[in-house]
């Protein structure tokens, strides 16, 4: 914290440029490490004619944002057996009747729908306007056809309307409309009291307007009231509220045997975060504007990109009418940013994006690491201990069938024992860093130099030492 705390008046200073240069009325943003908002900013008013100035507890359409709520919800009625991802569509839509684009093409899936995949055509900015349809006007809308722009399962484009399907089997499945299953199973739950679908009856004090900047001058947009859309992008919420289901995100990482808390397992969590369908951005740089290619793609209701060192970011925007917004977190560093704004397709991703990674960048942070296994704790004393006396008696039970075969005693201490001796004194032995469960690297500091460790283990109920690596390195 006191390294990020460090990096947080330069935030300040790039949202309010980011306000200014894209003539915003009002934007609220916040900072969440490891479970909680630590730093909140805002600027301008939330409704131009009232003056009010925008708040914590400001109250703003989150547009698509929505559909990672509307993903958590199908995949908790996954969890609790009530339908079955690769299902096709019309099991639970029958009013999918459309022909697909070919004889031998694939039915969409639930999956599909998931991961924008089901082959529909990008419908930004047409489904904008369709937020308030009804029901009964979306299923007819559905009867009457559709159009698909691919083949189902073969690539990926952004589909507001498959997220509206997924509302409508969230509210046949779960047996209520989704508006009130999402609000029951996941809003109350992470205690999110102030986060709503309809605008109607919310405080004028509260409510944050949209408006456009046209003719140099801010216009009121009409707010579209919720309607079957919604499940793609209804929602209204406030940075206090939301910063509460970005800190159960981010509390899924790492794994880990504590007791599950959050409306859906945290092995559930983690799978809306792994990317499908991935595409290639060779031109990326980095935060400090290195090149550094990265690839993007979907997980279920977020965007997944992971960059040329690893870095795995998840993110999604919203627009409509009268609002931009975005958040964007690094789960293996357990930081987030989010950011709201009321002007018609503000661009708030650019903005999220570019903090975080100045937040990462400057304030030095390293990635959580991955918690070493017991068994590989294990192994680190007993690999140490058979390289410095060479005896592999007290070890012949852990060593896998292929280790003296592979290399024998004599070659692997003949190896070895140069490198040992280079060192000098043992000095300190580090902590293992796990690459997994199974495998990982640890240091031998010495008098004149350090040695680098690896070892992994076999697939066995008891895992053994299939493999050892000794290698001098650079202090």
């Amino acid at each position: 914290m006191e390294k990020i705390q460090g990096a947080l008046p330069a935030v300040d200073a790039q949202f309010k440029a980011y306000a200014e240069k894209n003539h915003i009325p009002g934007t609220v943003y916040g900072v969440v490490v490891d479970g909680k908002l630590v730093h909140s900013g805002q600027i301008g008013v939330a409704n131009l004619a009232l003056k009010t100035a925008v708040k914590n507890n400001s109250l703003f359409r989150i547009a698509s944002m929505t559909k990672s709520f509307t993903a958590m919800a199908i995949v908790r009625l996954r969890d609790e057996g009530k339908l079955v991802l690769s299902d096709p569509v019309s099991r639970y839509l029958p009013e999918l009747k459309t022909p697909l684009p070919t004889l031998d093409a694939p039915e969409p899936s639930l999956l599909n729908l998931l991961t924008m995949t089901a082959g529909f055509p990008e419908d930004n900015p047409w489904g904008d306007r369709q937020l308030e349809d009804t029901e009964a006007e979306f299923l007819q809308f559905l009867k009457g056809g559709i159009s698909y722009s691919n083949l189902p399962s073969t690539g990926y484009e952004y589909s507001n309307m498959g997220y509206a399907m997924l509302g409508q089997i969230v509210t046949r499945v779960s047996g209520m409309p989704y508006q009130q299953y999402i609000t029951e199973y996941i809003f109350k739950p992470l205690g999110m009291t102030h986060t709503f679908w309809e605008y109607d009856g919310l405080p004028a004090e509260l409510l944050a307007l949209g408006y456009r900047w046209e003719d140099e001058q801010w216009k009121p947009e009409p707010i579209l009231h919720d309607g079957a859309y919604g499940a793609m992008g209804g929602l209204i919420t406030s940075l206090d509220d939301f910063s509460k289901y970005l800190a159960f995100h981010l509390s899924a990482w790492p794994a880990r045997n504590d007791t599950e808390t959050g409306p859906i397992r945290r092995a559930s969590v983690r799978e809306m975060h792994q990317m499908l369908w991935p595409r290639l951005q060779p031109a990326a740089l980095d935060a400090a504007g290195n090149p550094c290619p990265a690839m993007t793609g979907y997980g279920y209701g977020l965007g997944v990109r992971k960059d040329c060192e690893g870095n795995v970011r998840v993110s999604h925007s919203g627009g409509l009418p009268g609002f931009g917004s975005n958040y964007v977190f690094y789960p293996d560093y357990g930081i987030g940013v989010i950011a709201f704004s009321n002007r018609t397709y503000a661009p708030a991703s650019a903005i999220t994006a570019d903090v975080i990674q100045q937040l990462i960048f400057q304030s030095g942070i390293k990635p959580r690491k991955l918690l070493p296994s017991s068994v590989l704790l294990e192994r680190q004393k007993q690999v140490l201990q058979f390289i410095q006396t060479w005896d592999s008696k007290p070890i012949e039970g852990v060593l896998a069938e292929n280790f003296f075969l592979d290399s024998s005693l004599g070659h692997r201490r003949a190896a070895a024992d140069p490198l040992l001796k280079g060192i000098g004194k043992i000095i300190v032995v580090d902590e293992i860093e796990p690459e997994n469960q199974l495998r990982g690297t640890f240091r031998i500091r010495g008098e004149t130099g350090d040695l680098s460790v690896f070892f992994t283990l076999s697939p066995e109920a008891t895992p053994k030492i299939q493999a050892l690596d000794i290698r001098k390195v650079a202090r």
